[in-house]
């Protein structure tokens, strides 16, 4: 029997629910986002958060684009076990976020290759173009987790080293993280404008591990998306 796969809207508690329990960061990325839940056979397996014009990912001046409405960064792919492909999820998230946002002319994404060991599969499973290596970007380690200084802010309201030692753990750290970065162009013109940029794709050099979890109830979706895998 084949699987109904289904993407919609999720709420933010739904949505939180799966980035805590199904991907590594345990969080939600901090600032505005859209929130795309994915069902499998009726049951909730995780959501696909996309970042609006929030921090230095979503800078588009690089690309000539406005950040506020022309580039987003897909922040979470966070899934429970599942039998669809995560490259045919993601396809259909950005279908529907393009519906909604229109004028969105580009996506980028990372992959944690020192964190995680992820060499970007699911993006190169998609087509998207890889870019090369991220800037350094500073993450914070507290209490041995590594925590990107946006969720720092989002959680205590302040992301200053200083403060963080001071009042969660005397023993945190400013740690390097350097990511692989892909980018998904929405329009013929994008991609043209883009290709350049294009480097061979990274090789896997450590198989991540899937995080597991107890599955998550319903959200209540406002519209029904199904395809039929």
């Amino acid at each position: 029997m084949p699987t109904t796969l289904k993407l919609d809207w999720a709420t933010h508690e739904a949505a939180k629910y799966a980035c805590q329990h199904w991907h590594y960061s345990k969080c939600m990325p901090a600032g505005k986002s859209v929130k795309i839940g994915v069902w499998e056979d009726g049951s909730y397996i995780g959501v696909i958060v996309f970042s609006m014009g929030s921090g230095n990912a979503t800078r588009g001046d690089k690309y000539g684009l406005k950040p506020k409405n022309e580039v987003a960064e897909l922040g979470r792919v966070a899934l429970d076990s599942h039998k669809s492909p995560v490259s045919k999820m993601i396809s259909i998230a950005i279908r529907l976020l393009h519906e909604q946002s229109p004028k969105l002319r580009l996506l980028i994404s990372f992959a944690d290759r020192e964190r995680m060991g992820h060499h970007g599969g699911i993006y190169q499973a998609g087509n998207w173009i890889y870019s090369g290596d991220s800037a350094t970007d500073h993450v914070i380690v507290i209490f041995g987790e590594r925590v990107h200084r946006r969720s720092v802010y989002a959680k205590y309201g302040i992301n200053s080293l200083e403060w963080v030692k001071k009042n969660v753990d005397s023993n945190a750290h400013f740690l390097s993280n350097i990511k692989h970065r892909y980018l998904m162009p929405l329009d013929k013109e994008m991609r043209k404008r883009i290709e350049p940029l294009a480097q061979p794709y990274p090789k896997r050099v450590t198989k991540a591990s899937t995080s597991q979890g107890e599955a998550a109830e319903h959200s209540r979706p406002t519209r029904s998306n199904s395809v039929a895998a």
